[in-house]
């Protein structure tokens, strides 16, 4: 659809465009003349949720803004059921407490609703005196009863200023804008009073739900850590406690560097027990050397055995002191050793001297000399005897403690991977033990809205919406008629525009003729039909010249599908334009009355004929004409034709063959369905000629009608006048 079709539409239903808006902003002005006045009440709260400072603003990223997510839980708290009812309970219970109407609380109208509403037995059970938390619990409790009372109608299902569903639609917030930190709430009613404390009661109760939402989540969450640091603690002191008992067992402080001190005085012992060895084995071969070349002297053999029992008695007297100084004895017990082994060791001089004396021979070495060297290897050979049973004995005791601790390191390392586990994970418990009692306390101090203008009491009312009602009636009127409109035009069948009709037969329209309800006066409309018959005459000449085959004089057959579609106005008005060309024109037409007879009119041959039984197997005009009318084909330069409806007759098929052009009336009122589109698919086939489309009583909007320069010409006469358009065969 193109504009200048919508226009036309728009055109042809202005009516209802006028009509429908004008009932709909009527009602609605008719709805409105009792409108109640109404009082608004605002107020502004600071929420801090964007840009607000708290104790956890230094550590938060500066893309985790999570304000967007926060003014949702705050909207969302603001609007559930337990907050309106709990805004409604006390109102409510403000209100119950009234003994007359008072305009600061409730006025005379909410007061005497009030009054109806709640019967004076059961004001009786409520505590309206006394405490008002009471009320309030006793209000709260009727509203969850499993009975009907009428104060749970009141909040639940009634229209008044305390039912959850009137405090829901009415109470408005407005969320931050940008990064805004401010909360805007109205609330509009027709008492001033119930607007400010209505208001004020859904701040209230909305601070008091948040914060105990927020506060009773970040303790979930220290309790839950808390637990768990709870926990932590016992495994840690439980792996110290394994430790401690594993050091006391084994008597070690630090047991890496007693294992390595203990390693390398194994190590030591080791190396000078080696070199005393070598030491031994030194004065050992040298003493035996001596006894070799004594041996060669048998005088000293008496000597010799209180030698050896002095040496016996030395040797056994190092020992204890060696034995002593090894095991950290006490001072006074090494002096007292170390007295004994001097006193030995004299004793022993003597007793050398006495062996010497003995033992002197002229052929060999001094005796003296001899058995002082043999004494001194004696006394070397027996100390490092001492040494290595002291160092043997030490290096059993390393040994002993390296056998030990070796399976001990593998527990050891056990139990201190053990406690630095647990030490880790109470460490990091006790870390988020910390963040979330931090968090916990930073709701405490910002989990409150601030109010930073309180609502007001309304003294004067908001301006009245009627005009602004009737406009949307208005509109909504016109949007009615606009989709009536369109409507009618997707149901509507009928042809109503020459677009439509090339669309909808398939054929280009040749004529378009608009409704001439007055031939005889000049006007825009006889003008239009006087210069489309011009065009459908020179078209129809245009295609006999064209048709070189079809007999003389030529046929020209006028057929609808359905009666009643101006083919008799249309034939009229060729026979008139042939007849000012001074040509000779037969019409023939069905009888409609059945007393039609043949008759000349101005100059036109009128010759009616009868719809035989055997209509289709006609084959010439003459065969359809009574034999009194005389007719003669020959004596004409056209004939027109015009055939009944295709829908209610037969279709003459050997009589078309002889025809040169087949004219299509389609009345612009008539549908054009299926049945029309098979009939036309009919005719083609059976024809096989040129055909042309004329639209009939096509509305003026889709015709090209004179200008104001073509409307100074001549009015037309009557003799060349248009037949009045009617609804014709």
């Amino acid at each position: 659809m193109n504009i200048s079709v919508f226009l036309r539409l728009l055109k042809q239903h202005l009516p209802l465009f006028v009509l429908i808006p004008c009932i709909t902003a009527g009602t609605a002005w008719y709805a409105t003349r009792n409108e109640p006045k109404v009082y608004k009440s605002e107020a502004t709260l600071y929420t801090g949720l964007a840009s607000g400072y708290s104790l956890l603003s230094d550590k938060q990223a500066a893309y985790g803004d999570r304000s967007a997510s926060a003014f949702d839980n705050l909207l969302t708290t603001l609007y559930s059921k337990e907050t309106m009812l709990q805004v409604g309970i006390h109102l409510l219970a403000d209100h119950l407490r009234l003994q007359q109407p008072d305009s600061l609380i409730l006025g005379a109208g909410g007061f005497q609703q009030l009054q109806q509403a709640v019967p004076p037995s059961l004001r009786y059970q409520l505590p309206l005196e006394g405490d008002p938390a009471l009320l309030i619990t006793a209000l709260d409790s009727l509203s969850k009863a499993q009975m009907a009372n009428p104060i749970k109608e009141l909040l639940l299902t009634s229209n008044s200023y305390y039912s959850l569903r009137h405090l829901t639609e009415t109470l408005k917030a407005t969320a931050r804008k940008a990064t805004n930190d401010i909360l805007l709430m109205e609330y509009e009613s027709d008492d001033p009073a119930v607007a400010q404390r209505t208001l004020r009661y859904a701040i209230d109760m909305l601070n008091e739900r948040y914060s105990l939402f927020k506060t009773s989540e970040t303790n979930s969450v220290v309790g839950y850590y808390e637990g768990k640091l709870a926990k932590a603690k016992q495994n840690l002191d439980e792996a110290e406690g394994r430790l401690r008992a594993f050091n006391i067992q084994h008597k070690v402080l630090d047991f890496d560097s007693e294992s390595k001190n203990v390693s390398a005085s194994k190590e030591l012992l080791s190396t000078e027990y080696n070199q005393e060895l070598m030491r031994r084995d030194a004065a050992k071969a040298a003493i035996d050397a001596l006894d070799r070349r004594m041996g060669q002297q048998g005088s000293v053999r008496s000597a010799n055995s209180d030698l050896s029992l002095k040496q016996k008695k030395l040797a056994d007297a190092e020992n204890q002191l060696a034995n002593a100084r090894a095991y950290n004895q006490p001072r006074h017990i090494i002096t007292r050793l170390q007295a004994a082994v001097t006193q030995a060791s004299e004793e022993l001089k003597l007793s050398a001297q006495k062996y010497d004396a003995a033992a002197s021979a002229p052929d060999a070495l001094p005796a003296q000399s001899m058995a002082n060297d043999r004494m001194t290897k004696i006394l070397e050979y027996e100390e490092s005897n001492a040494r290595l049973r002291t160092y043997k004995k030490r290096m059993d005791e390393y040994q002993a403690k390296l056998n030990e601790y070796s399976p001990l390191g593998t527990q050891l390392r056990q139990l201190q991977r053990e406690l630095a586990v647990a030490e880790k994970e109470y460490l990091d418990l006790l870390q988020n033990v910390d963040q979330s009692r931090m968090r916990r306390q930073d709701v405490k101090i910002g989990g409150t809205l601030e109010v930073l203008d309180a609502p007001y009491f309304p003294l004067v009312p908001q301006a009245a919406k009627r005009w602004q009602l009737v406009a949307i009636g208005f509109g909504v009127g016109l949007f009615l008629a606009l989709v009536l409109t369109a409507l009618r035009f997707w149901l509507d069948k009928k042809i109503h525009s020459p677009d439509q009709a090339e669309q909808m037969v398939g054929m280009p329209v040749t004529a378009v003729f608009p409704t001439v309800s007055k031939p005889n006066v000049y006007s825009k409309v006889t003008w239009a039909s006087r210069s489309m018959f011009e065009r459908l005459f020179n078209a129809i000449h245009i295609e006999i010249t064209q048709a070189t085959s079809s007999p003389y004089p030529p046929i020209i057959t006028l057929f609808s599908i359905r009666p009643k579609q101006g083919k008799s106005w249309v034939a009229n008005g060729l026979a008139q334009l042939y007849n000012d060309a001074d040509q000779q024109v037969a019409y023939c037409y069905p009888r409609q009355k059945g007393n039609e007879q043949r008759e000349v009119r101005n100059g036109i041959t009128f010759l009616p004929y009868t719809i035989r039984p055997d209509f289709m197997n006609v084959t010439d005009i003459s065969y359809l004409l009574d034999a009194s009318q005389d007719f003669d084909a020959t004596r004409y330069d056209r004939i027109l034709l015009e055939l009944p409806s295709l829908i209610d007759h037969q279709i003459p098929v050997f009589l078309l063959k002889r025809s040169a052009l087949s004219l299509l009336v389609i009345d612009a009122n008539t549908a054009w369905t299926r049945a029309e589109k098979q009939l036309l698919s009919l005719y083609a086939r059976v024809t096989n000629q040129p055909m042309l489309l004329i639209l009939n009583r096509v509305g003026g909007n889709y015709m090209d009608v004179p200008g104001r320069d073509d409307a100074k010409l001549a009015p037309i006469q009557s003799e060349n006048s248009l037949y009045t358009q009617r609804n014709m065969t």
